[in-house]
């Protein structure tokens, strides 16, 4: 391991000797990376949510600091491509974007409105008729690969109906149509506004393990219908121990439903639930089965959530997690025929702030205080957020001040860290976000583009799409095959 890693070692950092060796060494590395012109037959395609650049920065840090090393020269596993480059991720109608018009973009290949998923921006939040009209319907690389007579597959650690898995098979105006009972919670009618489960099923759930009969007003169980539409070797599983028991080459199609909701995050106590790294592997193991390839797309979804509540740590921790999903999938395949492409939706407000020393602790108080009122700070903060009340009170004064953090438990896995506007619950930030990318194709990916250009470029080196491919190349590129 290099030295400058180890904590001891910390002095090592200060000798300029040890920046010079290490950027010879990387300019070395960096003249032996080949450009890779295979043919794609398999994609995999990981979207860490809402994992905004200092959410990465911070993710290695934390990552490191648990292995007991100088956090800030760990790298997450997706740090280590050699091809990176920036997306922008606004919605055709609105500055910041969400999860839902993004997904149309990495997915579909098209910039949306906001709150809608898989249709032109065309369509405006909740008009239903305009969403059902084939012309204003966007296809998702999925489809393509599917077309292409490739297998396709999901994983997530949200609801499948929720919406950056919904980007791969559903048309709505409105994100919230998880359901039919939503459809008309939401003051429209199911008849003409197809929810996002029957469409996941048609184009999951009645009662399940967890014994809730879920939202459906048709007592409709999609589960059973799922099975009953698929021609071969059918499993469905609902925990750890039933995944593990599936014998993927004699598996044709898997479903796997380890929540009535969205998983616990990794830091809670969740019984029998299968990690993200497990889930990848499994997906991965049964889509092999299919010679043609496979495009794979893999969502790290609570990333997004703990920045809702402002639970910094839980942020990181999903990020550590998704990282070992991707080490997962690069161990099981052959860079050479396999694109993996790493990215994230939208960010966040979540910012790393202050002069904190070298290695302290990302999740902790900075190690230094205000100049302003001299009380401690968290190194990690947010624009906005709920709770705002918790980190200001009023002295005897009346004048508004914060309050001291001494006590307040920061670093605790369910802390909520401090933020600045009063909000509901805190919002998405506008910055670009990053993409990384290993295997056939992967210099495409760096530069700065719109996100809609991502399932292009994939779909570019894997042979798939509407659009101009690499086969085009065909009679006169001898990497082919």
């Amino acid at each position: 391991m290099d030295p400058s890693w180890n904590v001891k070692n910390k002095d090592t950092l200060k000798k300029k000797e040890f920046w010079y060796q290490d950027a010879y060494s990387e300019v070395t590395r960096k003249l032996l990376v080949e450009r890779n012109y295979f043919l794609a037959k398999n994609i995999i395609f990981f979207i860490g949510d809402g994992m905004s650049v200092p959410t990465v920065t911070a993710g290695r840090i934390y990552e490191g600091q648990l292995k007991g090393i100088i956090g800030e020269r760990n790298r997450l596993e997706f740090e280590k491509f050699e091809h990176v480059g920036l997306s922008k991720t606004y919605c055709a109608d609105r500055q910041v974007a969400d999860s839902a018009c993004t997904a149309s973009a990495y997915l579909c290949g098209a910039k949306a409105n906001y709150r809608t998923i898989g249709v032109s921006a065309d369509v405006k939040l909740d008009d239903c008729a305009a969403a059902k009209k084939p012309s204003n319907q966007l296809s998702s690389i999925a489809e393509w690969a599917l077309r292409a007579h490739k297998s396709a597959g999901l994983v997530t650690t949200t609801r499948v109906t929720h919406a950056s898995p919904s980007g791969l098979y559903a048309h709505t105006s409105n994100r919230d149509f998880e359901s039919d009972f939503d459809v008309k919670d939401l003051g429209q009618n199911p008849a003409n506004c197809p929810d996002i489960a029957d469409q996941l099923v048609t184009g999951e759930v009645v009662t399940d393990k967890y014994g809730k009969k879920g939202q459906r007003l048709d007592g409709r169980n999609l589960i059973d219908e799922w099975k009953k539409n698929k021609r071969g070797r059918v499993h469905t599983v609902f925990d750890r121990t039933e995944l593990s028991k599936i014998n993927p080459s004699r598996t044709d199609y898997l479903l796997g439903l380890f929540n009535s909701s969205h998983l616990a995050y990794n830091l809670d106590d969740s019984i029998d639930t299968p990690s993200l790294s497990e889930m990848t592997a499994a997906a991965i193991k049964v889509l092999s089965n299919d010679p043609a390839g496979y495009f794979l797309f893999v969502e790290g979804g609570r990333i997004d959530h703990a920045h809702h509540e402002t639970k910094a740590k839980k942020a990181l921790d999903e990020t550590a997690q998704f990282s070992a999903a991707v080490k997962r999938a690069l161990q099981m395949t052959n860079p050479w025929e396999t694109l993996i492409v790493v990215s994230a939706d939208h960010g966040h407000t979540m910012t790393i702030n202050g002069y904190p020393d070298i290695n302290n602790s990302i999740t902790g108080l900075n190690s230094e205080l205000s100049d302003k009122d001299n009380k401690p700070f968290a190194t990690l903060s947010y624009a906005n957020g709920a709770d705002f009340e918790k980190f200001f009170t009023t002295n005897a004064d009346g004048k508004v001040e914060r309050v001291d953090l001494t006590n307040a438990n920061i670093g605790h896995k369910d802390t909520i860290y401090p933020h600045g506007v009063p909000m509901a619950e805190e919002t998405h930030g506008g910055g670009d976000v990053a993409v990384y990318a290993n295997g056939p194709w992967a210099h495409l990916f760096t530069g700065v583009y719109e996100q809609s250009t991502l399932p292009h470029l994939m779909a570019y080196a894997s042979c798939i799409g509407p659009g101009t491919t690499y086969c085009s190349l065909r009679p006169r590129n001898p990497y082919l095959h």
